[in-house]
Parts: C-alpha cells; structure tokens; sequence
C-alpha cells in the first residue's frame, strides 16, 4: 500500500512531463528515495558492466611503505612520526593518523620530547641531505623508500660515478623527482619533462649523458622523450635496467585492454599521485568516452553520469582496495551491476619490510583499513 503522501506526490507529477532513463521513470525512483523501500513500488535498475582490471591498486612498494608505519606504531608506540605523505592518498594517511601517526614536512617540527620516537621517510624517496639532517639530531628513522625508487638512485649515481651528466626525465616538484635529484651535488643532474624540454635542452657534454626516469610515468609519453633524446645525443647511455617500475607499467597495459567500448573509466587515487593521473590519460587515449580521477565514491557526479552501459575500473598504486569495493557497491545500489574481470598479469612481488621490524607480527586486521576484511 502506498502512503497516502506519497500517492499525492505521485499525482502531482504524473501531471508533468516524464522523463524516462532506460525505461525507468525518475520521478518513481525519487520517490523511493523519499518515501524509503518499505513501500510496494517496483523500480528495475539498469543493466551495467563494470570492468574491473588487475592488476590494481597497491603495489608492492606502497604495501611496504604503509606496513613499515603500521609496524613502528605496534613496536614503538605512538607517535611515530612521517616525514611526508607515506603515500600520495590522503584515505591512507588519515587511517594511519587515526593509529596514532604524525605526518610532518620537515624535521624540525618533530618536538624535542618526541625524539625517541621513530620517524619514517615516505615511498618517494628523500635526498641524501634528509637522512644527513636526522642524523644531527639524533633521531631514529626508517626509510620506506620503495627498493624500485632506490634502484633509480643508484643508477643515477652509477652515471655521476662513470662521469656522466644525469638527464632526469620526470615532473618538476614531484617528491620522487626532488629525493633522485638529491642523491646528486647540484648542478650534476638536469630535469627534462616534456619532447618540447629535450628540443630545447643544450648540455656542457652532448656526448656524455646518461638518463634515468621517475618511476610512475606514462610508458608511452617517456618513450617519446627518451626517443628525442636519443636522436638528439646519439651517445646518451641508457641505465642497467628500466626505470619505469613493473606496477606502473602493468597498470598501463591493463587499462589500455579494458578502456575501449567504456562509456566512462573511474581511476581510484588522489590529484597528487602522478601515477593514478597517468590511468586517466591512458583510459582517454585507449578509447573510453570519459576518464575521471576519483579519491572517493562520494565523488562520481552522479546526477550527470549519463547513459552509461560499460565504466571501467582501476586504482592507482597508492589507492587502497576498500575504496575500489565502496565503488562497486555504489553502482550496485543504482544498477544491476555485473562485474567483469580484466586482467593482464599476476603480480607476485614482494618487498621486505626493515629489518628492525621483521620480528614484529603484522595481522590481517592490522592491514583492514586499507584491504578491508
């Protein structure tokens, strides 16, 4: 039986001019929006498919860095400090806040009573001179700089050692970018963004260079710098191994499979995490109509999503897998949803956590907040 309010809701604008979505009357719908479900009113969800890539989300990396936080708080108690964001996705870092961690920029905003305690670097890596500084001060820090943003800086300083001139292809202001830059003495390293830098860029040595890349760049963009370059200085030495690491690549590759035929691609991360940016312009140039950045479910525009059949689905490497669920089920509550599985590889990598750390437990509900149970 329907509420005698409801039913005049209902009179009132079936006298209006209906408009329909995939044969569903709106007008019905917010009325079961208004009303509640325990009313006998039928409404049908559309039919949607959502395709889900894998890999996604956290890499092994990011795993580490965010278990090494986790660790110091159950072995050294709060606070533990982070210089930094761990990671760039502020879910993350307000979960870790909540078990007792303080994010600082600098050092020297840790007090004097604090000391004692741990502070961690983030994922990005730091230059040589942060280390440097917390040794002055006599703090006890640990370094979470993923192993594969560590590989970049030996191999920058492999380069330097052999006398070469370091061209650094990455962005400007990037933390990973400023922590590479800073394993070097300054003037020995020279940052290259764009085809249109490599163009304008003239060297003391034009046959003395070696380059190295921030590790969560587009593969196709770098590909075009690198080849510039090349052109440019014939003699310009590549680094021992790929710089771009495995996670982005392989996140790359999965979106440019699932893109073509989305009406719309949502990527899981934050407007500061380079490497969930890069998915929003790889979904675009692999052929979805429509390519959106997201931290939070709260965040698809909802009312103007549009007619939308296919949406494709993937998560930056520093967006937890909850919020991919909370996506998920948003779409469920306002389609008839089947989710698709499009995956390219299995990643198995795993990164040691410290040393001083390994002797400590980590659980499944220690990780919840981010993996979910």
């Amino acid at each position: 039986m329907i509420p005698k309010s409801a039913q005049r809701f209902l009179d009132k604008i079936t006298r209006t001019k209906w408009t329909r979505r995939q044969g569903v009357p709106i007008y019905a719908q917010a009325i079961v929006a208004h009303f509640g479900r325990d009313m006998n009113i039928a409404v049908s969800k559309p039919d949607l498919t959502i395709r889900l890539c894998g890999p996604r989300g956290f890499c092994a990396g990011v795993d580490r860095a965010i278990q090494i936080v986790v660790l110091a708080l159950k072995a050294y108690g709060a606070p533990v400090y982070v210089r930094h964001e761990i990671v760039h996705n502020r879910y993350v870092v307000e979960g870790l806040e909540a078990k007792g961690a303080i994010f600082v920029e600098e050092l020297d905003e840790i007090p004097a009573e604090h000391r004692a305690q741990p502070v961690v670097f983030s994922a990005h890596g730091v230059p040589k001179s942060v280390p440097a500084d917390a040794d002055t001060r006599n703090l006890f820090y640990l370094d979470a700089t993923c192993p594969l943003v560590s590989k970049v800086h030996k191999q920058a300083m492999r380069h330097n050692r052999l006398g070469r001139h370091v061209v650094l292809i990455g962005h400007a202001g990037h933390p990973e970018v400023i922590g590479t830059m800073g394993q070097l003495p300054e003037g020995a390293v020279s940052l290259i963004e764009t085809v249109e830098d490599a163009d304008a860029y003239e060297p003391a040595d034009p046959d003395n260079l070696g380059f190295v890349t921030q590790t969560t760049l587009s593969v196709d963009d770098t590909a075009g710098v690198i080849a510039r370059l090349q052109q440019r200085f014939p003699n310009l030495t590549a680094p021992a191994a790929d710089s771009i690491c495995y996670a982005t690549t392989n996140r790359q590759e999965v979106v440019k499979e699932a893109a073509p035929g989305c009406d719309l691609f949502i990527v899981v991360g934050a407007p500061n995490s380079s490497n969930s940016k890069r998915l929003v312009e790889v979904a675009l140039r692999a052929g979805a109509t429509k390519s959106v950045l997201v931290q939070r479910a709260s965040e698809i525009d909802w009312d103007n999503i549009g007619d939308v059949k296919t949406v494709g689905l993937s998560a930056g490497a520093s967006a937890p897998e909850v919020i991919v669920n909370e996506i998920i089920e948003a779409f469920r509550s306002r389609y008839n949803a089947v989710v698709e599985l499009a995956e390219t590889v299995k990643e198995t990598e795993n990164f040691l956590v410290n040393r001083e750390l390994r002797s400590i437990e980590l659980t499944t509900s220690d990780m919840a907040f981010v993996n979910g149970e």
